[in-house]
């Protein structure tokens, strides 16, 4: 089957910084210089409300973590030219990008089979995951709280692995994703309306710095 699950120890609180007025380049030179120290594997993850935190190198410095915002930076302007339909944000001071499809993109209510404008969004979104292709994919499957946990939790995992699935016949390895859905677990929005519920019915895609991506930067040698 599939690879599912994260990937992770949990990294410290110490890096949560306040600004949001910083690049990713100079936020990820901020946090190289002293938490990432206390991650042994080179991997780390934040816990919260979306579900999912960065990778971020045991020993990286204040040059590397600066080298790999600014590569974060690079992608994310990339995929808001290209993807207009899908939201794009850095995540966890820079550490991370956010892509999120809602389900007026991607699925009608109740399904998973991926409608013809998600896959022509999808295609473009493969086509940047090639062009970066020292980067970890998590993709995380949601939705609203209308029906059981049972009918909810699948329905996320199934959405989540359509997106998978139709990336993996982009040709995005499958080695660098996995797939998980969160049911109704975490919404961002209230439930008690139409526009909050569809808000809810998401899939989110995390791009995340892989383990040669840190070396690199460690190394001095990402570009």
């Amino acid at each position: 089957m599939k690879k599912v699950g994260y990937m992770a120890a949990l990294l410290s609180a110490a890096l949560i910084f306040a600004s949001c007025d910083l690049s990713n380049a100079v936020k990820g030179g901020a946090i190289g210089t002293g938490a990432g120290a206390a991650i042994g594997a080179g991997i780390g993850k934040v816990a919260g409300n979306t579900g999912v935190g960065a990778i971020i190198g045991a020993t990286v410095g204040g040059t590397a973590g600066a080298l790999i915002g600014h590569k974060m930076d690079k992608q994310k302007k990339e995929l808001e030219n290209q993807l207009p339909d899908a939201k794009v944000e850095a995540v966890n001071d820079g550490e991370a990008i956010r892509v999120t499809f809602d389900s007026g993109i991607l699925f009608k209510t109740g399904k998973y089979d991926l409608n013809e404008a998600s896959r022509n969004s999808l295609k473009k979104f493969a086509t940047s995951l090639q062009n970066n292709p020292d980067t970890n994919i998590q993709i995380i499957g949601y939705t609203d709280n209308t029906g059981s946990d049972r009918v909810n939790n699948p329905l996320s995992v199934n959405r989540a692995k359509s997106v998978y699935d139709f990336l993996l016949g982009q040709g995005v390895s499958n080695k660098r994703m996995e797939y998980l859905g969160k049911g109704s677990s975490d919404p961002i929005a209230s439930n008690d309306t139409a526009e909050g519920r569809k808000l809810n019915r998401r899939v989110e895609v995390y791009i995340l710095a892989s383990s040669k991506m840190i070396e690199e930067a460690k190394a001095g040698t990402l570009k």
